[in-house]
């Protein structure tokens, strides 16, 4: 099981590592690392380049956190283990701290959300609603990327999963926050970027 878990490792870390954000915007001449934020997420690229190329991004950059949860149970079938939980650990290593940038990259909450749909849908599906709800309020994505995360240990309590799947939803609830950590001190002083509804 070694050998697996250092190749489910690596290899989630290489997936992660795609900037897929910073493709996207190059592909329309723009380099996303110098533009709003700086942040290579489907957010920034969305407020840069708008709706298309930002939906592009959130779609690539889940895949990442899917297929790094996926594909040791497909391969592995019922001795998988903790493969999969360990692929999104690597994965979301990868986004956020990827070798194609300097270790530098985006604070991983598609990735944590394409991984979720694949280890645990229901718990998603509940955090999703959070996520909704919070922005329809307060029209700020950090903060509803926030709050969802946050709930997603509760879910997987609520829900009586494994202790492992609890687990999990904790570290990525720690893990997306922390990531948030400068959009939180925007907040804080009222200069976080909002959504403003469309007319």
């Amino acid at each position: 099981m070694l050998m697996e878990s250092i190749t489910v490792g690596f290899l989630g870390y290489l997936l992660g590592s795609l900037p897929w954000a910073v493709v996207v915007a190059r592909h329309y001449g723009v380099d996303i690392l110098s533009q709003g934020s700086g942040n290579p997420g489907a957010t920034n690229v969305r407020r840069i380049l708008g709706k298309g190329p930002g939906r592009l991004v959130f779609f690539l950059d889940a895949l990442k956190g899917f297929l790094a949860t996926s594909w040791p149970a497909w391969v592995f079938g019922g001795e998988a283990g903790i493969l999969p939980v360990l692929g999104l650990m690597a994965v979301l290593l990868g986004t956020s701290y990827s070798c194609f940038l300097r270790f530098k990259g985006g604070k991983g909450m598609a990735a944590a959300i394409g991984g979720l749909c694949g280890l645990m849908p229901s718990v998603l599906a509940l955090g999703l609603g959070v996520w909704l709800g919070v922005f329809g309020l307060f029209r700020y994505v950090s903060l509803a990327s926030m709050a969802m995360s946050a709930s997603l240990p509760f879910w997987a309590w609520l829900l009586k999963k494994p202790k492992l799947d609890v687990l999990t939803a904790l570290t990525i609830a720690v893990w997306v926050i922390w990531r948030h950590r400068a959009n939180i001190k925007r907040l804080a002083q009222g200069v976080e970027h909002r959504f403003t509804k469309s007319p």
